[in-house]
């Protein structure tokens, strides 16, 4: 289990930033993530490995003009 946006989410086996984001349907073009309170680059999403435990945040850029 690990803690989403301040809320449990259990999640099944071991899985990297991006396979979190695909399961999620989010587009990593348009987010910025914290993995234990470091805000992750873009290139690492896919070699970042998420454990039990490990809180992440993620938020969407929204446009406005």
């Amino acid at each position: 289990m690990i803690k989403l946006n301040g809320d449990p989410y259990e999640v099944a086996g071991p899985l990297t930033v991006a396979e979190l984001l695909a399961r999620l349907d989010v587009d990593s073009r348009r987010v910025a993530v914290e993995h234990n309170l470091a805000i992750l680059k873009r290139e690492t999403f896919d070699r970042t490995r998420i454990a039990d435990g490990d809180e992440i945040e993620i938020v969407n850029f929204v446009g406005g003009g």
